[in-house]
């Protein structure tokens, strides 16, 4: 199973099985001898700060990095055949940054996974995964099931208000929707704006 320097991406919405294919990927490079390596970033507080966690409990030992030059100097101080990287667009990195960062790791005949959001809560793509999809040598775009009527989802739709880019949470924060009743969602949740406001304005 050969993966030599090649850039494997798995995108889609939370809940679809990104982390888990990342954990899968890693864990036959490791049956394969590869030496490995997984990183998440510092502001993924979800679970143990030593370990990429999926939604259906799979466990991978990692090491948390505020950016990806700290996964680049890591991997050039270690003789590392394969790295993984979960939840790459909360990483601060600009896009070409990381493409550089990644062309670098690959000179070396380091295979990267990359698991990732495509989309945030408003359906806007995050610009690294944008980025990185055309380089990849394999990707995997995933869906979930929707959780109002069980199509394929499209879309991480957030319960709360809270309308911040970046918000980490799980399914207490978050549903898997297609894109019909995500778009009926957030409809209703803009008529429901609408209404408030013009009920403070007639105070």
């Amino acid at each position: 199973m050969k993966k030599q320097g090649k850039l494997i991406v798995h995108t889609g919405s939370m809940f679809s099985g990104k982390t888990t294919s990342l954990w899968r990927e890693l864990y036959r490079m490791k049956i394969a001898n590869y030496k490995i390596a997984a990183f998440k970033p510092t502001v993924d507080n979800r679970d143990d700060d030593k370990k990429i966690v999926s939604h259906d409990n799979l466990e991978l030992d990692a090491i948390k990095v505020e950016d990806l030059n700290d996964v680049l100097t890591y991997a050039t101080n270690h003789e590392l055949d394969a790295i993984g990287i979960d939840e790459v667009q909360f990483f601060p990195n600009d896009p070409t940054e990381v493409i550089d960062i990644f062309n670098k790791l690959m000179d070396k005949s380091i295979t990267i996974v990359v698991s990732g959001l495509d989309m945030d809560y408003k359906t806007r793509p995050f610009e690294i995964i944008k980025e990185i999809m055309p380089i990849a040598d394999e990707l995997t775009k995933h869906h979930a099931i929707c959780a109002n009527c069980g199509e394929d989802a499209w879309a991480s739709y957030r319960k709360s208000a809270d309308e911040s880019r970046i918000q980490i949470g799980s399914k207490d924060k978050y549903e898997p929707l297609c894109r019909e009743c995500y778009n009926q969602k957030m409809s209703e949740r803009e008529k429901t704006k609408n209404q408030i406001s013009l009920e403070e304005l007639g105070e």
